[in-house]
C-alpha cells in the first residue's frame, strides 16, 4: 500500500481532474473579422432563422446599394439570452417578414455582417444586446 501522503496526493489529483472535466468551457470568437467602424442599412426579405446558440442568425436577401441586384446577406446576432434581454422573441421572424437592418459588415467584403439594429415592418425595433452596442445611424 503506497504512503498515506502519495494515497493523498492522488486523491486530490482525481478530484481536480473531476472539477475540471465538469466545469463548462467559456470560449468565444471574436468580432475582429467585423469592420464595427462602418456600419450600413440594408431592407430585405427574411429567407431563413435560426433561433439557438451561441447565436442567433438570420439570412436576408436585399438589394445591393451600388449594383441595385440583390444579394444573399448572413446576420449574426447575440446569444438566445441577450437577445431575451433585449426584448426579442424565438418567433418574432419568419421567412417572408421585411425587416430593416443596421449592420457592421464583414472586413473582406463578403455579404455576411454583425446586427446592430433590427426594424421590424411594424416599426419595432431591437438592438442587438447590450454586447454589441446601439447603432449611431439614423
Amino acid at each position: 500500500m503506497p504512503p498515506r501522503r502519495d494515497r493523498l496526493r492522488l486523491a486530490l489529483a482525481v478530484i481536480a481532474l473531476a472539477l475540471i472535466s465538469i466545469t463548462p468551457v467559456r470560449a468565444h470568437h471574436s468580432f475582429a473579422p467585423y469592420e464595427t467602424t462602418v456600419q450600413m442599412k440594408l431592407t430585405g426579405v427574411v429567407s431563413e432563422y435560426r433561433w439557438g446558440n451561441p447565436h442567433v442568425y438570420f439570412e436576408i436577401d436585399a438589394p445591393d446599394a451600388s449594383s441595385g441586384q440583390t444579394r444573399h446577406w448572413l446576420i449574426e446576432c447575440a446569444s438566445t439570452s441577450i437577445l431575451n434581454r433585449a426584448g426579442w422573441k424565438f418567433n418574432m421572424l419568419k421567412p417572408g417578414d421585411t425587416v430593416t437592418v443596421i449592420v457592421s459588415p464583414l472586413r473582406n467584403g463578403d455579404p455576411a455582417a454583425l446586427l446592430k439594429q433590427l426594424t421590424l415592418a411594424d416599426g419595432r425595433q431591437f438592438t442587438n444586446g447590450a454586447a454589441a452596442g446601439r447603432a449611431n445611424i439614423q
